[in-house]
């Protein structure tokens, strides 16, 4: 009788190898995350992309930031119509022969914009001086080098010192940036965008995005202030506005920044 349990002890051992192993190979087979090879178009430029279908339109905006140097928030992809940052991949319905449009403006090109007539100088590049920081900015050899150049435009809008509004139900106008250029500022809340808009183009930006936003009263012109929006991670990516209606400051930050401010 022993030698029988012997014998079917022994006969049992392997069986249970075998098990062990069908085990393993199981766990070895789990099909891996799905992916997919596209393109994306932007200014004749062909990137060749292969992502996974579950990403989302966000998690593409944020690769392809890398690639192009187009902050995420100011970027639109196209594909049979606007894709939504909240859609998946699969769901956008992107396959191996999609061509995905990207439209947008890398931070660089929106602070080159200058006036149409070209006639903008080196005196329209603000860069970092030596003055103290006490000094007033519009008093800074670049701002005020500017604010001379160009003057206080025409169509300004009324400007009221030490009053705070709420922001007014038609764009800011009658501005200009650093190479004089007008500029309008319309805020899209249902968007979550600031439209940064010239005569001649409107860059949407997600106001998410912005990383910070600073001013100071015009020197003399307290009802006015100068204002710098950050686009990116640097001071050098400031966008500086002249001539913002001194009511509307206040407005503009908290708009902005809200309760995405980065510190």
């Amino acid at each position: 009788m022993d030698n029988t349990e012997n014998k079917e002890n022994t006969e049992s051992s392997p069986k249970t190898e075998n098990e062990k192993t069908a085990s393993v190979e199981d766990t070895s087979e789990i099909p891996s995350e799905e992916t997919v090879s596209f393109t994306v178009m932007f200014n004749k430029q062909k990137y060749s992309i292969t992502f996974a279908l579950e990403n989302r339109i966000s998690d593409l905006k944020k690769h392809l930031e890398n690639l192009t140097k187009i902050p995420e928030g100011m970027q639109k992809l196209t594909y049979k119509g606007i894709l939504k940052d909240e859609s998946t991949l699969r769901e956008a319905k992107i396959t191996k022969t999609t061509k995905i449009l990207l439209i947008g403006s890398t931070v660089n090109d929106l602070l080159k914009i200058g006036p149409p007539d070209g006639s903008s100088t080196k005196s329209g590049t603000v860069e970092s001086t030596g003055a103290t920081a006490k000094e007033p900015l519009s008093k800074q050899k670049p701002h005020c080098n500017i604010l001379e150049k160009y003057g206080k435009p025409d169509d300004a809008m009324i400007g009221v010192k030490g009053k705070r509004e709420r922001l007014p139900p038609v764009p800011i106008t009658g501005m200009y940036n650093s190479k004089g250029a007008k500029i309008r500022l319309t805020f899209k809340m249902e968007q979550d965008e600031v439209w940064i808009s010239t005569k001649d183009r409107t860059n949407k930006v997600k106001m998410q995005s912005i990383h910070n936003v600073s001013s100071e009263p015009i020197n003399g012109s307290e009802e006015y202030h100068m204002m710098a929006i950050q686009l990116g991670p640097t001071e050098q990516s400031r966008l500086w506005l002249y001539w913002v209606p001194s009511q509307y400051v206040n407005a503009i930050k908290d708009t902005i920044l809200g309760q995405w401010q980065k510190f």
